[in-house]
């Protein structure tokens, strides 16, 4: 597991009426700190990477549909400097993913649909000076490969 970085498994709850999903909870181990929610969404096949944040922690969960998310430890301080780590999330595997600050993230769209994704940050974004840093998913120091691997 990359420095820093948990998961949650999420809890669904069905009945006959449709399921409840909590998601995070101010009484979460993992809670830090609420910033803003946000959904975002990925097509099928379609990369968004890489960025990092030099303040904010993400808190991630798929909420419809399959990703592929991906974490890159760039922290020359941390014991888990260099490593990648992946993570298939969403309809057949629940998580909240935290991501700690630093660590360089993306997301591939898996499957056949839309896959929508919400964030719980602990910052606000910041329009005139955003706490994120980009680098081109596929020209990149970055040692990921997004092709999909079969076998």
């Amino acid at each position: 597991m990359i420095e820093g970085a948990k998961i949650k498994k999420l809890k669904v709850i069905p009945d006959e009426r449709g399921r409840l999903m909590e998601i995070i909870r101010s009484d979460d181990d993992l809670f830090i700190r609420f910033g803003q929610v946000y959904l975002t969404s990925i097509y099928p096949g379609v990369v968004k990477a890489w960025h990092y944040h030099k303040k904010q922690t993400d808190n991630l969960t798929v909420i419809s549909g399959m990703a592929k998310l991906v974490l890159y430890d760039a922290r020359k301080d941390s014991s888990t400097y260099n490593q990648v780590q992946e993570f298939f999330m969403g309809r057949h595997n629940p998580l909240l993913v935290q991501i700690p600050n630093m660590v360089y993230h993306g997301f591939k769209g898996i499957g056949v649909e839309e896959t929508l994704i919400l964030n719980c940050p602990t910052e606000v974004y910041h329009y005139d000076h955003p706490d994120e840093y980009r680098v081109d998913p596929h020209q990149n120091d970055i040692p990921y490969d997004w092709a999909r691997k079969d076998g």
